[in-house]
């Protein structure tokens, strides 16, 4: 997709991290933005930083893990602009502790913000997209963890996954029907984002966390410290998502050498292996797939 002066973006989880980040480079683009997250006051101060005219801008907060919401947000966006030329499906939760130890309400939270914000996304916006007749692009926020299975991270890992397939699924069915709509999965393992500390941010219908036990709160500081050592910032994910765009590709894998642990994972599918452990047992080191994305 060529990306033109005045084309219009929405991006979720825009108040922070890689959200802000994509903003910060559709603005650099002259493209006119939608940006909304669940925090209205961090979105707010995310839109001064950008210091667009309020013409070029929209500030719409939504919890995007209700359909209601993005209905309401794709309602929103075309009535301001007219068109969506490109969908940043980015708002996401971290979350980690043993998988025995996540409550349905962990689920409904993780999978609801990570997995079904995406699904609503595609769901109101890419058949108004597709009557548009004109190149339109969809970019996904998935992660490392929708490539490989580290121990910890259970829901955080199953939603993630399933935007990879679910992206997978709808580049194929778009392909099949010529669509100027273009998908691409962003897949970047550690960044230096406040990810980590999504329970701030966690809705009060989804229940409070539960206090860690020992094993669960060594996973939990093990992925904040991983977060923290990411070498590549936001700003350097946006950019490179926004090349992939602009060239057409799909999976945008920005840290390589997480491919090492992919094609592991394969090896051991192609080969009859059980699957090869990506932290020592005792999980007292960054496990395999933390220092292959450093």
């Amino acid at each position: 997709m060529q990306i033109y002066q005045d084309n219009i973006a929405v991006i979720t989880g825009a108040a922070g991290g890689i959200g802000l980040a994509l903003a910060r480079q559709a603005a650099r683009r002259n493209m006119k933005l939608v940006l909304t997250d669940l925090d209205t006051e961090r979105l707010h101060h995310a839109a001064a930083s950008l210091d667009l005219p309020p013409e070029r801008l929209l500030l719409h907060a939504a919890d995007v893990s209700r359909e209601a919401d993005v209905a309401a947000l794709a309602d929103a966006s075309f009535a301001r602009f007219g068109a969506v030329h490109l969908l940043c499906n980015n708002a996401g939760v971290g979350y980690s502790r043993l998988t025995t130890e996540h409550s349905t309400a962990d689920w409904d939270w993780v999978l609801g913000v990570n997995l079904m914000s995406v699904v609503h996304g595609i769901r109101h916006f890419v058949p108004r997209m597709q009557r548009q007749s004109e190149p339109s692009h969809v970019v996904n926020t998935a992660s490392a963890a929708g490539l490989v299975s580290s121990p910890g991270m259970a829901a955080y890992n199953v939603s993630k996954h399933g935007v990879v397939t679910l992206s997978e699924t709808l580049y194929a069915e778009l392909t099949e029907q010529a669509s100027q709509v273009g998908v691409s999965v962003l897949c970047p393992a550690w960044v230096p984002t406040g990810i980590n500390q999504s329970a701030r941010h966690r809705q009060p219908r989804f229940g409070t966390e539960p206090e860690l036990t020992p094993q669960s709160a060594a996973y939990a500081q093990r992925t904040a410290q991983a977060v923290q050592s990411g070498k590549l910032t936001p700003d350097d994910i946006a950019g490179i998502t926004f090349a992939a765009i602009e060239h057409g590709q799909f999976y945008i894998v920005p840290h390589r050498k997480i491919l090492q642990a992919v094609e592991l994972r394969a090896q051991d599918m192609v080969l009859g292996r059980n699957p090869t452990p990506l932290t020592p047992p005792a999980a007292s080191r960054p496990s395999k797939a933390a220092e292959a994305s450093r």
